[in-house]
């Protein structure tokens, strides 16, 4: 009982790290250098988490590390970056906590997988769930963010479906740095000749970016993968909805977001709708997330 307290401690680290991401870039890094940001965050934690894997790609992987680099590390990252600094953190995160919902209905679109009705039932009771939310603050409401927003779940849904199909091969951890290392290195010429040098690494923003590369993206990987080791997978998937849940407790303490009975009743649609959601085994067992790509709890 106790070793498992340690694993369900040790996992809910990512989910926090991931929530309390959306605060750190909307309040610390600069709002001009999306590449840059992503290419930062990118790169160092893959470099990490690969020298913690020790393993190479090999075969078909070297390619499918490029493109899911692509798609879930390099544009998703950027798109993050932008809503993140776009969006006021609680909104940012709550609209990214349907993350999973959309990855379910991606997978239903483009790989035939046809979910349950309780599935779509916790799709729409989700999506109803951000809505109210996004309607709530709609007077100060940044488009351009929420556009982000909805093209880092499209994209990331892409690449979920991708990954899943793609598990032989590669252990979770190794897949995830090659990605990682993938989109860094896709980001870091785009980053050079769109936005010129990198911002100066000094004061707040270095000690942001160093929570951004090592907390919330390596450490919080390596969390959540020990956690999918060690965990049933219904299990880690209730530690996910730790990632909205700070993201709006950061925005409301530190940013003053309004959190009125409508941001509270959309929070809890989408928790509701994650937890309807969840893709479950024929014996009624939550299913493990795709492991070969990033989280479905992403994000930050």
């Amino acid at each position: 009982m106790e070793a498992n307290a340690r694993w369900v401690l040790l996992t809910a680290l990512a989910p926090i790290a991931w929530g309390a991401n959306y605060w750190v870039t909307h309040a610390y890094l600069p709002a001009d250098r999306p590449l840059w940001g992503a290419a930062l965050r990118a790169l160092p934690a893959g470099l990490l988490l690969l020298a913690l894997a020790r393993r190479r790609p090999r075969g078909p992987w070297w390619w499918r590390s490029a493109l899911l680099g692509l798609l879930n590390t390099a544009v998703f990252f950027v798109l993050l970056y932008l809503a993140s600094q776009l969006l006021p953190t609680s909104t940012a995160a709550t609209v990214m906590a349907a993350s999973p919902l959309a990855m379910l209905l991606t997978a239903w679109a483009l790989a035939g997988q046809h979910p349950h009705r309780a599935h779509l039932a916790g799709a729409v009771v989700g999506l109803a769930g951000v809505a109210l939310t996004v309607l709530g603050t709609a007077g100060a409401l940044d488009w351009a963010g929420l556009a982000a927003s909805v093209g880092a779940m499209l994209v990331s849904s892409v690449g979920y479906v991708l990954a899943a199909r793609w598990r032989e091969g590669a252990d979770p951890l190794a897949a995830t740095a090659w990605q990682l290392t993938a989109g860094g290195l896709l980001l870091l010429p785009l980053a050079a000749g769109a936005e010129g040098a990198p911002p100066p690494l000094q004061g707040p923003t270095l000690l942001a970016f160093g929570y951004v590369t090592l907390a919330a993206t390596a450490l919080a990987f390596a969390c959540w993968f020990a956690g999918l080791r060690h965990l049933p997978a219904g299990t880690v998937g209730l530690l996910g909805l730790l990632n909205p849940l700070t993201g709006v407790l950061l925005g409301t303490a530190l940013d003053g977001d309004e959190l009125g009975p409508r941001q509270v009743l959309g929070l809890a649609l989408v928790a509701a709708g994650i937890l309807l959601g969840r893709p479950r085994s024929r014996t009624g067992a939550p299913a493990e997330a795709a492991s070969a790509g990033l989280p479905g709890q992403r994000v930050p």
